[in-house]
């Protein structure tokens, strides 16, 4: 039977096109939403550990889908690999000269001006949800809407039973922070259900969310689905290493009392379990027909070292410890979906990129860079030659006792690296050209003299330019959350 169209319906909709439509007679267009933005961050996720890598094994179906669907970074770095000082980094976009939290001891200045301040006079919405992990009591972020995060076990938060904080008040253990999430121990599955009750309550406005996991940090436990999944893998050590080297001196303090074959696995299944809930929250986004309006990105705070250079853990400035996965889709910005960009690019381009998407000028104080052009320029292909975006970027860690790390500054180009110790150990000059594992140290290579004066005068300008004071500049005054 033909339907017919009521007379309030036509009547309604004379009226919108009368609305619409200009003193001229032609139809306004309806002004374009800004982007919505999720940026997911995880723990220790160092870069080649994702299917979209060529991993061997480690399944990651979801992540590998913001790649095919988007552009992947495949030399993203972070310029201190250490939790609390890169955390900062993504957040204002400097680097730890400016913003202060040089290691996991030194603690958030809340003069600090993030990302979410210019996004919020802009209109969006704001959430921080997850692992917050930086020293000092937890701030009242100027700027955020909701603010979800746990103190507990020193700000790690365990994968099991952790308590919430919602916007400074203190839940306990089983309860929600956001009304309608359910809350089922797990911790990767309860921020991902808190993450996704937000986007259904603020999908009619712009928001811009940040999802900060645990996973895959120490202890590396999987939930129940990824537990044994990789059981029977054969595990694979660098030549150098060994099954027991967390028991060897400079290792110890990392608490691996499994062999390094048994603890990789943990590694990968934990890595498995936090991709079934990244595929969950983009099926949310799916859902709600929100995907092709959405920025969503994916990295880590660090990567992590399995038996390289016979370490463990990150902090080092070794292509293992400081590269990480960066994952970009955003349908709005032109590219051609699966493309694979060779720039470097870091943490610090985080906020900027976040910025010029939502189409704000980027203050001065900001260190990095938007990312934002790389995205537009690969519709017909990358076009452009390797370091035009950035040709060479500084690496600082800072000494956090008890870990028995020197403290060392490097310099990294799209061929060399150079390592300057402060102490205990020798200088290192890499041509990761030729030597891409960095195994053959070239400090005293005559051949390379002239390369290792080149770079350590590039080194000193980037130690200037890191640590030349920028005045912030603070946006139109933003309400702290309540």
């Amino acid at each position: 039977m033909r339907k017919t169209v009521s007379f309030l319906t036509m009547l309604s909709l004379l009226c919108w096109a009368w609305a619409s439509t200009s003193a001229e007679g032609e139809l306004t267009p309806k002004p374009k939403r800004l982007p919505n933005i999720v940026f997911i961050l995880a723990d220790d996720h160092r870069w080649d550990f994702l299917g979209a890598m060529g991993h061997p094994f480690v399944e990651t179906p979801n992540i590998d889908r913001i790649a095919k669907e988007g552009v992947l970074f495949e030399n993203a770095f972070v310029t201190s690999s250490l939790c609390s000082p890169s955390r900062a980094s993504f957040l204002t976009g400097q680097y730890p000269e400016q913003h202060g939290v040089k290691n996991n001891f030194t603690p958030w200045d809340n003069a600090n001006i993030t990302y979410f301040e210019y996004l919020k006079q802009a209109g969006y919405h704001t959430a921080f949800i997850g692992k917050w992990h930086m020293p000092g009591a937890i701030p009242r972020l100027r700027g955020m809407d909701l603010f979800v995060t746990f103190d507990h076990m020193g700000g790690q938060g365990a994968y099991y039973n952790t308590p919430y904080i919602v916007n400074g008040k203190a839940l306990k253990a089983g309860e929600t922070p956001v009304p309608g999430a359910k809350v089922n121990g797990y911790i990767t599955d309860d921020l991902t259900n808190f993450a996704m009750q937000y986007v259904e309550d603020n999908q009619d406005k712009p928001f811009a969310l940040y999802l900060s996991h645990k996973a895959v940090h120490l202890s590396m436990q999987p939930d129940e689905e990824a537990a044994g999944r990789y059981d029977d893998q054969e595990i694979r050590l660098p030549s150098e290493a060994d099954s027991w080297l967390a028991l060897a001196d400079g290792n110890f303090k990392h608490f691996l009392w499994s062999s390094l074959e048994e603890k990789i696995k943990d590694y990968a299944e934990t890595a498995t379990a936090m991709d079934q809930q990244i595929g969950r929250l983009m099926d949310k986004l799916d859902e709600l027909g929100l995907a092709e309006n959405t920025l969503l990105i994916y990295a880590a705070d660090n990567g992590y070292m399995w038996g390289e250079h016979r370490l463990i853990d990150k902090r080092w400035a070794y292509e293992e410890s400081m590269r990480v996965p960066f994952v970009v889709r955003y349908p709005g910005a032109g590219y051609r979906p699966g493309q694979r960009s060779s720039e470097m690019i870091l943490n610090l381009d985080l906020a900027p990129t976040l910025l010029d998407v939502a189409g704000l000028k980027i203050p001065g104080h900001m260190q990095g860079k938007s990312v934002l052009p790389l995205l537009q320029s690969r519709e017909s292909g990358d076009q452009k030659l390797p370091g035009e975006f950035r040709d060479a970027w500084m690496y600082r860690y800072f000494e956090d006792f008890p870990y028995p790390v020197p403290a060392q500054t490097a310099l990294r180009t799209q061929r060399y690296k150079l390592i300057d110790y402060e102490r205990g150990k020798r200088d290192e000059l890499f041509d990761l050209q030729s030597d891409p594992r960095e195994q053959h140290n070239l400090i005293d290579d005559p051949a390379h003299a002239a390369v290792q004066a080149r770079l350590r005068q590039q080194l000193q300008l980037q130690q200037q330019q890191a640590a030349q004071t920028h005045t912030r500049q603070a946006p139109a005054a933003v309400a702290s959350v309540e």
